[in-house]
């Protein structure tokens, strides 16, 4: 037995035979595994959301939620590149702030990247579905329970082959997605050459119709650009799944770093250009709320092929995401496990330098989420499981600063003592912002959570 706030060496984790994964990724793999991650439906999607809470100022709503989120890139590249383990922020958490702390972040994660893969794979089943329907695919097969349908064959099978393609291989899944990630950006690309020449400044006036701070409307909506940017925050999370790719990497003191703060700045000013182009080119009204926002302007724009080629090449690309946040789910459960705190069984290593049994653990609880539960109703809850890492991750950086100030630092997040602050401060605000009800199911989450931890996890910890 030992103290709940035993902290623990990155280095001394107990990594026995068929415990350490093999370094196979450079840089430009974790900058593709980043975007890949970043850039998927939140973009697609959101700013639609966005413009029905702030107008035109939606574009500052993106400022904002980028400059959150950059500040948590610049603290995870300084701790990806001080301690560069497989798990991450739990990993940091374990070696800075104490097991149970540790313990209550890598829960976190895992509820975050569990629903962020199921509600990926059910978005991705809703572009398929009517594919499969026309050539005889039972309609039952193609959606969960909860909306009339028996189980959701689709996303449980794209779930399926992005495990495999994990399992196969790590570089050779990460240079797949590479290409996927390049399909996905091409047609970003297309959108905002498309509507740029459309752009009128007419469009942005009245730029800000709905005030800069969060209000309730006559109605009950919520408006103004920080209840846009809280929304909005969402579309840009998913760097932090670089660094579970730590251990695999091969020179981490560089390319963590490259990887993290490169994916987050690449994906800001791709963000940045779409919402100009998409705003300038149209009134927001056309688009505000709609669930295809960016193929709808393309439309307006008497564009189709363009909006056909957008969603066509959305889908193909989709799948990054779920490589991603299951590359990640699958590492924060490997380093659990090996930790002790999960069964140590599954801490097994391929031949292939894989973890195998992880994987496919995993795979079958996202699997099932996607399957069968009512997913609309508690994605919410992978925005909570976010802020919390992001919290902890900024708190262990300026805990360092102060604990081992001359500490070995291969990239040091320039001003630290702003940056960390502003990263706790906007990731509290954010979560502040999100719906009672998914602050009350996050907290009976981590309630289950400790209950775990200490009917299994601490006494089976390794010392």
């Amino acid at each position: 037995m030992h103290g709940i706030f035993r902290r623990k060496a990155i280095d001394a984790s107990d990594r026995g035979a068929g415990q350490t994964l093999t370094p196979t990724l450079s840089w430009p793999h974790l900058m593709a595994l980043g975007v890949g991650a970043i850039v998927g439906t939140g973009i697609l999607t959101l700013i639609g959301v966005g413009a029905d809470r702030a107008g035109p100022a939606v574009i500052l709503s993106f400022v904002i939620a980028g400059g959150i989120c950059a500040c948590a890139a610049l603290a995870y590249a300084e701790m990806a590149t001080m301690m560069p383990a497989s798990g991450a922020a739990y990993s940091y958490s374990y070696a800075v702030l104490g097991e149970i702390i540790a313990w209550v972040v890598g829960w976190s994660l895992i509820l975050e990247y569990s629903l962020v893969v199921s509600t990926v794979a059910v978005g991705w089943s809703g572009y398929a579905a009517p594919l499969l329907t026309s050539i005889g695919f039972p309609a039952m097969l193609t959606q969960g329970p909860e909306l009339g349908g028996l189980v959701n064959v689709p996303a449980i099978g794209i779930i399926g082959i992005v495990a495999a393609l994990l399992i196969f291989g790590t570089r050779e899944s990460a240079t797949l997605n590479a290409v996927l990630v390049a399909v996905k950006l091409v047609a970003l690309t297309v959108f905002v050459v498309v509507t740029l020449p459309y752009f009128n400044a007419a469009n942005l006036e009245p730029f800000m119709p709905y005030g800069f701070p969060k209000s309730v409307d006559a109605a009950g909506a919520e408006r103004g650009v920080m209840a846009a940017a809280a929304i909005i925050f969402f579309a840009f999370y998913g760097f932090d799944a670089i660094s579970t790719a730590a251990e695999e990497t091969k020179n981490p003191a560089r390319d963590l770093a490259i990887g993290i703060v490169g994916s987050m700045v690449a994906c800001i000013i791709i963000y940045m250009l779409v919402a100009v182009a998409a705003v300038g080119a149209v009134s927001y009204t056309a688009f505000a709320n709609s669930a295809e926002p960016l193929a709808l302007v393309l439309r307006e724009l008497d564009q189709p092929a363009a909006a056909t080629f957008l969603a066509v090449s959305a889908v193909i690309a989709l799948p990054t995401v779920l490589l991603a946040f299951l590359f990640g789910q699958s590492r924060i459960f490997f380093t659990m496990a090996r930790d002790g705190l999960l069964p140590r069984s599954l801490a097994k290593i391929s031949s292939r330098g894989s973890p195998v049994r992880i994987t496919i653990f995993t795979a079958i609880i996202v699997a099932i989420i996607a399957g069968v539960l009512p997913i609309d109703q508690i994605a919410a809850l992978a925005n909570a499981g976010t802020l919390a890492a992001f919290i902890a991750v900024s708190v262990c950086m300026l805990v360092l600063r102060r604990r081992a100030p001359n500490a070995e630092r291969r990239f040091r997040a320039p001003l630290a003592w702003v940056v960390g602050p502003a990263a706790i401060l906007g990731c509290l605000y954010l979560f502040f912002s999100l719906p009672s009800q998914t602050q009350f199911w996050f907290l009976l989450w981590n309630i289950g959570g400790l209950a775990v931890y200490f009917g299994y996890a601490r006494k089976n910890a390794a010392d």
